[in-house]
């Protein structure tokens, strides 16, 4: 465990120093939530109207914090430094190393979005207020509580996100598998919650890592609720253990492939 700390720790220190060109990434979150605020406005005509039981300040709310989580956990280590590392061949020294490699992975990236998503988090709040205003009945007990959530959210996301990339041992490139992840995870649970979409698929997008990821935090920051809390962490907890079980799964059979190959 303390060398993951240490793992941690460097990445933090690192990124620290780069915390003014992580705010100037903040210019393209700026621009998707200024054209969200007037499509919803425009979408919701009269005040007082409701969309799959949102308030227009609670819809947009919820887009800007998915997107906040969408932005703040964008890093490139769970994808393309891990599949590179399979591609050219650097995991057979990497495996090699006092740690273990998939941890390692995902200790980089948990020190990555930890100074991220704090910062975006920061300038959407600032964003949000000056555009929006204050979300009505929001309680500050209610941010206590998603935090958990949020966490495991972004950990779920990095889990299943290397996991994609460690079919690079059996595939040429692991980025088409990505590709459609990202665009299922941002088109379902983050642009729009999953009231949005029909009855009969709300159960189906409950059984997938999106329910847990994106949609669970945001939902409990606009409208939390005793039951929904603890039905999305329940939910949390189930995915992220079948997301490692999956991950050790994949790493473990890859490396074995990798042996039998002779490295």
């Amino acid at each position: 465990m303390r060398k993951y700390m240490v793992v941690y720790r460097s990445v933090v220190m690192e990124h620290l120093q780069y915390g003014a060109q992580i705010a100037v990434g903040f210019i393209s979150y700026f621009i998707i939530i200024f054209i969200q605020i007037y499509l919803w406005n425009y979408m919701y005509g009269e005040s007082g109207a409701l969309i799959a039981g949102y308030t227009k300040q609670q819809m947009i709310w919820y887009v800007m914090i998915t997107e906040i989580i969408w932005f703040g956990t964008r890093t490139t280590t769970v994808t393309k430094q891990a599949a590179g590392d399979i591609k050219n061949g650097n995991i057979a020294y990497m495996i090699n190393k006092p740690y273990h490699y998939a941890l390692y992975i995902l200790t980089k990236y948990t020190g990555e979005w930890s100074i991220r998503l704090p910062i975006y988090a920061a300038l959407a709040g600032c964003m949000g207020m000056l555009m929006v205003g204050g979300l009505s009945g929001f309680r500050p007990a209610a941010l206590i509580a998603a935090l958990p959530v949020m966490i495991l959210g972004v950990t779920i996301n990095g889990v299943f996100k290397l996991s994609i990339s460690l079919i690079s041992f059996w595939t040429e490139d692991s980025n088409p598998f990505q590709w459609l992840y990202d665009k299922l995870l941002l088109v379902i649970g983050t642009i729009f919650p999953l009231e949005v979409f029909p009855v009969p698929l709300q159960p189906l997008f409950k059984m997938t890592p999106i329910y847990t990821v994106c949609y669970g935090p945001a939902k409990l920051l606009v409208d939390f609720s005793r039951e929904k809390y603890i039905e999305i962490l329940l939910a949390q907890a189930l995915y992220l253990a079948c997301g490692l079980g999956v991950l050790f799964l994949l790493y473990n059979r890859g490396v074995k492939k990798l042996y039998v190959n002779g490295g």
